[in-house]
């Protein structure tokens, strides 16, 4: 027993930073959420109001139900192996960027990104929580919402590309320049297995990406003048690049992948509060006109104007 106590501290060493970084996404946001308790009740006049959201019974149950019913489908799919894998090109075929991910992987790279994933699973849960308790029962069950679709569609949409593109994952590319070496090229068996060939997108990222995106879009909204939507922007920014890299060097997804997972997730991270908010606001949420020249030369002016 003695023997592994020096690897379990060595393991435990290299792991720990990682998690704990992690865990400062949850105190940093739990910390902006303390601070607008902190506020005071009577707003400034120069204050801006908060914005409200709605949420439809009927409209967005059927879009969760629908997407969280193709999202468990497709993994099922997924994991029965019918699906064959795309075998992988040569490397040099590969961006360059993307080459990058042929280096050596490290194994405890693919654990700590799950444990960003899970925080940022947990803090949607918290973070309704949160507003029920700050804005009321209504804004908390809201918030719920439009967590949950967004988690929703952010599922199907990754296995819906997975699916459609079959991208080999970089470690399918070393596992084949291996088999080349042992039975050359022509005599090389091919991989089967299914899952070498779910490269694109990466579903950790994307996932975070969606969840920070949506507490970031609510923070501003909510607390336009504090310092909350900041700090919930820096730090969401940075967990989702530090689950990305950490997919990367895990060999579960090439760089571009990953780009491509933060820029879905983003998307419809905003996309969907953006899509809630209560439209009787005295302005439009945006506005495109034309003034034309008064001088007769034909001429005239493009305006854009916006309520946030």
């Amino acid at each position: 027993m003695a023997s592994h106590r020096p690897f379990a501290a060595a393991r435990w060493r290299s792991n720990a930073p990682r998690a704990v970084g992690c865990a400062l996404f949850l105190l940093v946001a739990a910390g902006a959420r303390a601070q607008d308790a902190k506020a005071p009740a009577t707003p400034a006049p120069e204050t801006r109001e908060p914005a409200r959201f709605v949420a439809d019974p009927i409209t967005d149950g059927a879009i969760i139900s629908l997407s969280l019913g193709f999202g468990a489908l497709s993994e099922l799919v997924l994991t029965t192996g019918e699906i064959v894998p795309q075998q992988p090109q040569r490397s040099s075929r590969l961006l360059a960027i993307d080459r990058l991910a042929l280096r050596k992987h490290e194994d405890s790279a693919g654990p700590t990104s799950s444990y960003g994933a899970l925080a940022a699973l947990l803090y949607a849960v918290v973070d309704p929580i949160a507003s029920g308790y700050r804005d009321g029962s209504r804004a908390g069950l809201v918030d719920a919402v439009l967590y949950a679709e967004a988690l929703a569609l952010t599922w199907a949409a990754t296995n819906m590309a997975k699916l459609t593109v079959r991208r080999p994952r970089p470690r399918a590319y070393q596992e084949q320049e291996r088999l080349y070496e042992l039975y050359g090229e022509e005599n090389a068996p091919s991989i089967t297995e299914t899952d070498t060939a779910l490269s694109f997108f990466s579903g950790h990222t994307a996932l975070v990406a969606a969840v920070t995106s949506t507490a970031t879009y609510l923070a501003f909204a909510r607390s336009p003048d504090t310092l909350r939507p900041w700090i919930t922007l820096i730090a969401g920014t940075a967990l989702t690049a530090f689950v990305g890299i950490q997919r990367v060097r895990a060999g579960a997804h090439f760089p571009t992948d990953v780009i491509s997972a933060a820029m879905a997730g983003t998307g419809i991270g905003l996309l969907v509060p953006h899509l809630h908010r209560d439209d009787t606001m005295d302005e439009p949420a945006l506005w495109i006109g034309w003034i034309e020249d008064e001088s007769g030369g034909g001429g005239g002016t493009l305006t854009v104007s916006g309520a946030m």
